[in-house]
């Protein structure tokens, strides 16, 4: 087996890790904890199924790849909470170095691709990394809403937190952030969200 393959194949095999990191979000119909593989691939069909609601056109397979990507660093670097205020300080030094180790198994070609739609991905300065955050936000959100908003309410978590995660979702796309925010009110006056930071 040549050296090229060789690497492919350990990248590919390392990736399946992906599928041992938690995270707080739990499957529809109150089911166990889902995991990054899980979140990556719904994340994924979702950006192809509601493309037309982007603001912008997008190249939809690199929005796609974005999301089956986007949390492979947390391999190394753990699943950090959104709302968990001191993990986030720790979040990019131990994504960054996560970053170099399991990217740099490839070939350096494809290490170079995927670093490159990484950090597009980080930066949400491009249509495809705007929609992609949609994506990112809009999938656990309709698990919680679907499971009665069990996951705010266990978290404590209040409408600041959430909308102030939620802006990106309205960069990305304003017809998916109306739904946002009618999931988000809703749980607010059902009591699974604490208005206002109360």
């Amino acid at each position: 087996m040549d050296d090229r393959l060789e690497r492919q194949l350990s990248f590919a095999l390392e990736i399946d890790k992906e599928k041992n990191i938690l995270r707080q979000t739990h499957l529809s119909g109150h089911g166990r904890r889902e995991n990054d593989a899980e979140h990556a691939w719904h994340m994924a069909v979702m950006a192809y199924l509601l493309k037309e609601y982007a603001n912008e056109p997008v190249d939809i397979s690199k929005v796609m790849i974005m999301c089956l990507i986007h949390d492979l660093v947390e391999i190394d670097a753990g699943d950090t909470y959104c709302y968990d205020k001191e993990a986030l300080k720790t979040q990019k030094e131990r994504e960054e170095a996560a970053k170099e180790r399991i990217f740099s198994i490839l070939p350096e070609d494809q290490k170079n691709e995927l670093t490159a739609l990484f950090d597009e991905f980080e930066a949400g300065e491009s249509p495809e990394s705007r929609f992609a955050h949609a994506m990112d936000n809009l999938q656990p959100l309709m698990l919680n809403n679907s499971n009665g908003g069990a996951d705010w309410a266990e978290h404590n978590v209040t409408s600041d937190m959430v909308y102030g995660r939620q802006r990106t979702t309205e960069a990305g796309s304003e017809q998916l952030y109306e739904y946002t925010d009618k999931v988000i009110r809703d749980n607010i006056q059902k009591g699974n969200i604490k208005e206002n930071g109360s």
